[in-house]
């Protein structure tokens, strides 16, 4: 195997002064990601039925994100694991009776796990797997910026650290968090939004809220060109667009669909079409070719003549989720999880809060004639 190689990673970091104005302020801000070792075919093989074997010794289930290597994705649900979005992952870790759960993700996804799970033991094969968004946001900047403004509710995104979490009043996921801020705008409350500029703005833009926004962005998302998927649609002019709404107006515009993870890989199910066009990240394509065979999926444009291909559609982190590594921390237990105890127990209560929103929405739905979109307000309330 050769040994893993580093490259340097440009994201967007919001200043402190403009994002208290609102301004929009930001910076190129770099970080590192590892690049994981390309495996032979029998390095595969055997790395795969080492995990199968530690995970059945070590009492241990894996959780993936779909946006991690197909192996890794499959192994999950060979296993007896879930391959999901972050709060589903963490939903489902709580609930498994397994006293370790590993999780291939990134590290916001691993406290989300720790926070719901703190008496389990949680792993994931390399704790220096971030976020753009996480790493956009840092808690003492966020704390600053919640001080002043102390009229407005705050509301932050679950791609967040568990301090920021554990400064907040809510914290939503890209399916349900249209419906929390259209609930706070009718009780006439003002809301602080941290950290995805885009996702923020699409909110606004639909529910008329008094919104101010951190001027964070996914390094991933923001990377689709709008004027290049045009061009795109031309080409394909059957295809139906799906769009995470993480990315730019722009390209949310062009969609058919908008919606987080699992509400996208539902609409490849069921729409009636046979092409589609997917701006997410390109690990997702894995679980919409299994989920919807025959289908062709067409990933979304990063290039083009405005591009800079920061991650061309795959996250960086995402990809140092890796067999090797899963096989190391499940032989050794190294990589755990620890979140500062008082943390937790504050940030868990913006985490249930959204749950208890989710229960009581799905209480209160009444039989009508639409029972399809009634099913969809519940189905994927997982973020990214």
């Amino acid at each position: 195997m050769t040994p893993q190689s580093i490259k340097t990673v440009e994201f967007e970091k919001p200043n402190l002064a403009g994002a208290q104005n609102a301004a929009g302020a930001s910076c190129v801000a770099h970080a590192w990601a590892k690049v994981p070792p390309v495996l032979s075919p029998d390095e595969r093989q055997s790395l795969k039925a080492r995990i199968r074997r530690l995970l059945k010794e070590r009492n241990a289930v894996l959780v993936a994100h779909y946006y991690v290597d197909a192996d890794l994705q499959d192994l999950a649900e060979e296993t007896g694991g879930c391959v999901s979005d972050s709060l589903e992952m963490a939903r489902f870790g709580r609930d498994h009776e397994a006293r370790t759960l590993v999780v291939a993700g990134v590290r916001f996804m691993g406290e989300t796990a720790k926070i719901l799970s703190p008496e389990k033991t949680v792993l994931m094969p390399d704790l220096d797997a971030t976020c753009s968004l996480d790493l956009g946001c840092p808690a003492d900047e966020f704390a600053a910026f919640c001080d002043a403004h102390p009229d407005r509710t705050v509301v932050v995104y679950a791609n967040t650290s568990a301090a920021v979490k554990a400064r907040a009043d809510w914290m939503v996921t890209s399916s349900i968090g249209l419906k929390i801020v259209e609930h706070l705008h009718a009780q006439g409350k003002k809301i602080l939004w941290a950290p995805d500029k885009h996702l923020g703005s699409y909110i606004q833009k639909q529910t008329g809220a008094d919104m101010l926004l951190w001027q964070g962005s996914c390094l991933v998302h923001d990377e689709f060109k709008g004027i290049e998927l045009d061009l795109l649609r031309r080409e394909f002019p059957n295809a139906k667009i799906l769009v995470h709404p993480e990315s730019p107006e722009n390209v949310v515009a062009q969609a058919d669909v908008v919606g987080s993870t699992s509400q996208l890989i539902e609409a490849a199910q069921k729409l009636d079409a046979t092409e589609f066009i997917v701006a997410t990240d390109n690990g997702i394509l894995h679980k919409m070719r299994m989920a919807a065979p025959g289908k062709h999926f067409i990933e979304a444009p990063t290039a083009g003549n405005s591009a800079t291909c920061k991650s061309c559609a795959h996250c960086p982190w995402m990809a140092m989720n890796a067999l090797t590594n899963l096989a190391e921390v499940l032989e050794t237990g190294r990589n755990e999880i620890h979140v500062d105890p008082v943390i937790g127990r504050q940030a868990v209560t913006c985490i249930n809060r959204m749950l208890d929103f989710a229960a009581a929405q799905k209480r209160n739905v009444r039989p009508s004639a639409d029972l399809a979109n009634e099913q969809a307000l519940f189905q994927g309330i997982g973020p990214a």
